[in-house]
């Protein structure tokens, strides 16, 4: 079997052969290397296991010699499902609700004006090939609808090689709930429940779970039977996904159908007991479906969060690329799976997306799963690269989230500024030292590599815009804490060696991640998912600090550096061009997905430090103005 792609993977197989160098287009999408690899191998069966390049597995299939079996559904189904447009058609014939568009080819930015128009704004502009939320904007009015379809073309023809798009209409405030479906070549098929994948960032899932908050058995059933039914009338066999939008009156329409194994397949397995990839080996070989839909059961909770490298203070999430220097999984906490395809040195790229690993845990009830995933989070230790935890973690526990209010737009309706990470202040009522949710905290002071005779200190602690003195004093393995009168006992075996510290404060447990800290008292933790910035000082090094002189911010508002790694799609400007506020200057593309830099003022273009193929760090200057 020829398993792709291949990074952990390849430490585990028997036999491994490099296809190509890191873009896609000479490696993954180049049919001649993939077929010689079949064929020096022998390989009786090929799969990606998630089909992230069903385009080449079409067309190795087709020309492939007798006898190599596709892990995955049949060529039929995946060219009728993977076709938006093609697929909707089908949708409608097999009787699933499907959301009201335009069901052709859309040609240029005047007829998606003119379509957008007559089906009603706000509209949905997608790859007809897309997939991943990859090539969709939403357009509200007739210049996004251009921008949108300039933008979702070109990251279409980017990702897929087709730049064909359709437009339908943007069903606001909607949840994304999808149905697990499972069928054989014998014309048998099951719906395996939901899991509601409503937690996106840029049409891109990043938290789902098992089963729904929101479905009744009812809707359920509905939506299930539905799923069945669109299976069925494309003779789909393998695992497969059929995805809904769903309003606040469980009206439910067809969104597409994932002819793959989805990334969140985890959380069905949980609730179900079955093991997804297996059935899908065991149909690729002729075998019937073991099971019958009264066999398929909901038992348990199961929730999954996508940890990314990418910096959440930035739009939710924009991509960062570097090697993991440290990486360890929160695997000694009870029912966590970590499915991840990288390692400690492995190098995030800006070849492919930016995932780290899946992240999940099960419990009896969604509130022992939850919990069980914040300790996940709070144990999950990445370092080299920037990661998204500190989002996850304040989403998992978002009052709205845990009663199950949510919706696609969650995120820029909990956090419409922007994500700033959890909120981080000292409060002496009740005499206690909190952060919100009221969770204690304690500080962190150095420890002399010679022993010390000293048991107190005089410390002062900047955190933020605030200076706070504290007393240490320390009694056997155990330190008292003193702020303003207030006082906390800290116990903790305090090895530094490890990227993990547990310590108890008062009784409650906390696990807490020492980052980094210089000479100069800079101290930076990662404490309930969110990094914290701290100065510890004596109380004379404080004194002194005043006469310091800070360095002076860089003045960027006659600049444009490239707020991520990527390369440069397009630059609109030159010296000596004049731009207007908003105006776009260039598009960086980071894992498939373009973005418009704009100016940030009215000026003249004095310098332009990049062109079109250039390959750009975060940070990197790209414009300057006068």
């Amino acid at each position: 079997m020829v398993i792709l792609p291949l990074q952990v993977h390849v430490k585990m197989a028997d036999e491994a052969v490099c296809v190509g160098p890191a873009p896609t287009s000479k490696s993954y999408l180049n049919m001649d290397a993939i077929m010689e690899v079949i064929k020096k191998t022998r390989a009786q069966a090929v799969t990606d296991v998630y089909f992230c390049f069903l385009k080449l597995y079409l067309r190795c299939l087709l020309q492939a010699s007798e006898g190599v079996t596709f892990i995955g559904p049949d060529t039929h189904a995946i060219q009728a499902m993977g076709d938006k447009i093609e697929s909707k058609l089908l949708a409608k014939n097999a009787k699933v609700n499907t959301i009201p568009g335009f069901d052709g080819v859309v040609k240029d930015a005047d007829e998606a004006v003119r379509i957008a128009r007559e089906i009603g704004y706000p509209v949905m502009i997608k790859a007809s090939a897309g997939g991943g939320g990859k090539g969709m904007r939403i357009a509200w009015d007739d210049e996004e609808t251009r921008e949108g379809f300039r933008f979702s073309s070109q990251e279409a023809a980017s990702s897929f090689g087709d730049d064909r798009l359709l437009i339908e209409k943007f069903i606001d405030n909607p949840r994304h709930i999808e149905i697990q479906v499972l069928a054989d070549k014998h014309g048998n098929a099951l719906w395996l429940n939901e899991r509601e994948c409503s937690i996106q960032r840029r049409n891109q899932k990043v938290v789902e779970e098992a089963p729904s908050t929101f479905l009744d058995p009812e809707t359920r059933r509905a939506m299930g039977e539905q799923a069945v039914a669109l299976a069925k009338a494309v003779k789909y066999s393998s695992a497969g996904t059929v995805e809904f939008l769903v309003d606040s009156s469980k009206n439910f329409y067809f969104l597409e159908m994932n002819t793959r194994l989805q990334v969140e397949h985890p959380v069905t397995e949980c609730i179900t007991g079955l093991d997804l990839v297996q059935e899908m080996i065991r149909v690729a070989k002729g075998y019937p479906l073991r099971h019958k839909q009264a066999d398929i059961p909901i038992n348990g909770w199961a929730v999954e969060c996508r940890v990314y490298a990418e910096d959440p203070y930035k739009s939710f999430g924009l991509p960062s690329i570097g090697k993991l220097s440290q990486y360890q999984e929160p695997l000694h906490v009870p029912s966590v799976r970590v499915d991840s395809g990288i390692q400690q040195g492995s190098d995030i790229s800006i070849y492919y997306d930016p995932m780290i690993s899946k992240l999940i845990t099960y419990g009896s009830n969604r509130a022992e799963a939850l919990k069980r995933m914040e300790e996940a989070l709070d144990n999950y230790v990445i370092r080299g690269v920037a990661h998204n935890i500190s989002l996850l973690r304040e989403v998992i526990v978002h009052p709205r989230f845990v009663q199950g209010d949510i919706s696609t737009k969650f995120l820029p309706e909990v956090y419409p500024d922007g994500f700033k990470g959890k909120r981080f202040w000292l409060k002496w009522e009740k005499h206690e030292i909190s952060v919100k949710n009221s969770s204690p905290v304690c500080f962190f002071f150095r420890i002399p590599v010679a022993k010390s005779k000293r048991s107190s200190w005089e410390l002062s602690v900047r955190l933020g815009d605030g200076i706070y003195p504290v007393a240490v004093s320390k009694d056997g393995s155990s330190f008292s804490v003193e702020v303003d009168g207030m006082k906390l006992n800290v116990t903790s075996e305090w090895n530094l060696a490890s990227p993990l510290l547990s310590v108890t404060v008062d009784g409650t447990q906390r696990t807490i991640q020492r980052l980094s800290r210089n000479a100069s008292g800079d101290t930076n933790i990662q404490f309930l998912g969110t990094v914290y910035k701290l100065q510890i000082l004596t109380k004379v090094a404080a004194e002194l600090s005043k006469y310091m002189p800070e360095k002076a911010a860089e003045d960027t508002s006659s600049i444009l550096r490239s707020p991520m790694p990527g390369a440069v799609v397009a630059v609109s400007v030159k010296p000596g061009d004049t731009v207007s506020e908003g105006q776009e200057i260039c598009v960086i593309e980071a894992m498939k997905m373009q973005n418009s830099m704009i100016a940030a003022k009215t000026g003249k273009v004095k310098a332009v430090h990049c062109k079109a193929g250039d390959t750009v760090g975060e940070g990197d200057l790209l414009v300057e103005l006068e």
